[in-house]
């Protein structure tokens, strides 16, 4: 099928994809192109949905043949990708996805501590993102303490501001995830 597609309608679409998963299947059923065309932010459905979480989405999108980046793999936890793109392309450690998001974001924001350890040991630095998305933001603002303790012990940067001026505890007390609250806390006492 080859029909031509509103920017309006590819919108939409890819704003569902960060949180909407009856209607990403409901627009994509109807409407097949859309799976790998662009918001006007240059942002695909399964980009959206890895910088959001959202792995029922990606996992959908990947079943109808969207592509699979090293990013999207970071967040699936999908370690034997990773160990694939390390291995075969290791220029896309520098990869970011949506909105800039560093390639250290995606595990963290899942609190996979294991695909972390993978990518700083292959040479991902934490405390990329700064002005964006930090991973100790996407671990925080999802309430992952232990990511937060892992990056914390990584040299992760607690007082590194998002693309809305807030630290990682903001978003964690925002979120309401005292734990993770509670080992950023410390950082923030002066004197």
């Amino acid at each position: 099928m080859n029909e031509t597609l509103s920017q309006e309608t590819i919108n939409t679409f890819v704003v569902a994809a960060h949180h909407d998963l009856p209607e990403v299947q409901h627009m994509l059923a109807t409407h097949p192109d859309l799976l790998n065309a662009s918001a006007e932010w240059m942002e695909t459905a399964v980009q959206a949905a890895a910088h959001t979480g959202q792995r029922e989405i990606v996992q959908f999108l990947l079943d109808q043949g969207a592509p699979l980046d090293i990013c999207t793999a970071a967040m699936m936890g999908m370690r034997d990708a990773m160990q694939q793109f390390i291995t075969d392309s290791p220029e896309m450690l520098d990869d970011t996805g949506a909105h800039d998001s560093p390639l250290m974001f995606y595990p963290a924001l899942m609190g996979n501590i294991e695909i972390a350890d993978m990518l700083f040991s292959a040479g991902v630095p934490v405390n990329e993102g700064e002005g964006g998305n930090t991973a100790l933001h996407g671990a925080a603002g999802s309430g992952h303490a232990g990511m937060v303790l892992w990056l914390l012990d990584h040299d992760a940067n607690p007082y590194a501001l998002d693309f809305n001026g807030r630290m990682p505890i903001d978003l964690a007390e925002a979120g309401g995830f005292e734990e993770t609250a509670a080992l950023l806390r410390p950082y923030m006492k002066t004197g």
